[in-house]
């Protein structure tokens, strides 16, 4: 009896030392009585999130990584421990059978709008859902992104976890090494002009203004000529690339297609030859990991910049 009592009054201080936490997810305020102690996580960048909080010990797995990218020496090490239980999206059976109690995931990041993992369809089975902060454009009304995006999904999830001094110290280092970096380098007469190029050779796949990479062109020094295409990712003509003539363009390499290949498939094209960026051979390449939220936007933004002064 005495035992039980004392671990009772173990688990009471536990719940009364986390108290409740409520944080924003898209349109929804998610509120949590105890930290999660299985969650999952969807894609590369959001995993990595997960990682540099130290939170690799409440995961049972993570998904959505294997069927479109190979993970790098630092994300492996990161993971070994940890099961990949859909190489793509996952089912709604999948989670359940993790016995998962909470998915970091997003829009088009491991969820689609009107399929059959979404908040509302995990709630029954007690799985918490804390949606990616850049995503929430393809539900409702966001501001343009920009690097606060990905420092409130990373203060979010230190509340969520009961981590809040490693976010904040986190974020304080990501904001105080880009500020050193960038005020070092030689300031720009223009902004330059840049395109991304995600895949797509008919038409294009990039980045408009709600996508990742138009909040890293902007504090790379540069401007998206996309940035008033009201999307997060999507589809133009390259009718609309050639008017806008980038001087730079940023690929963004995943897939089965390499960046050299589209890299090749522009220098090839007649129709691009008279693109500055064409003609001027100026490329940069972006990881994937790298093009979405996540820890490795710091070392975007600085590549990039270093590329936008570049002869």
């Amino acid at each position: 009896m005495r035992l039980l009592c004392s671990s009772l009054a173990v688990s009471l201080a536990a719940s009364a030392a986390f108290a409740q936490t409520a944080v924003q997810s898209c349109d929804r305020t998610v509120t949590f009585d105890t930290p999660p102690k299985a969650a999952i996580s969807n894609d590369v960048n959001l995993t990595e999130m997960m990682l540099v909080l130290g939170l690799a010990d409440k995961m049972v797995g993570y998904t959505g990584i294997s069927g479109w990218k190979t993970l790098d020496e630092e994300m492996r090490a990161g993971v070994e421990q940890l099961p990949e239980l859909s190489a793509k999206y996952p089912s709604k059976e999948v989670l359940i059978g993790a016995d998962a109690d909470f998915f970091f995931a997003g829009w088009n990041y491991g969820m689609k709008v009107g399929g059959e993992v979404t908040p509302e369809t995990l709630a029954p089975f007690g799985i918490d859902v804390y949606e990616l902060t850049e995503s929430c454009i393809h539900i409702g009304e966001k501001a343009p992104v920009s690097m606060a995006d990905m420092y409130n999904d990373l203060r979010n999830l230190g509340k969520i976890f009961e981590v809040s001094d490693k976010a904040e110290a986190l974020i304080k280092g990501y904001e105080a090494d880009l500020d050193s970096f960038l005020a070092a380098q030689p300031a720009l007469d223009t902004p330059p002009r840049v395109f991304v190029y995600d895949s797509g050779e008919d038409a294009p796949f990039t980045a408009g203004r709600y996508a990742m990479p138009n909040a890293l062109i902007a504090a790379a020094g540069g401007r998206n000529i996309m940035d008033d295409f009201d999307k997060s990712w999507g589809t133009v003509g390259w009718e609309a690339v050639v008017e806008r003539n980038p001087e730079v363009v940023v690929i963004v390499n995943y897939g089965t297609v390499t960046a050299d290949q589209k890299k090749a498939f522009m220098m090839e094209n007649p129709a691009f030859a008279d693109l500055d960026a064409i003609r001027n051979d100026r490329f940069v390449v972006l990881e994937y990991v790298e093009a979405t939220p996540g820890p490795r936007n710091i070392n975007a933004v600085k590549k990039l910049a270093a590329a936008f002064r570049a002869n």
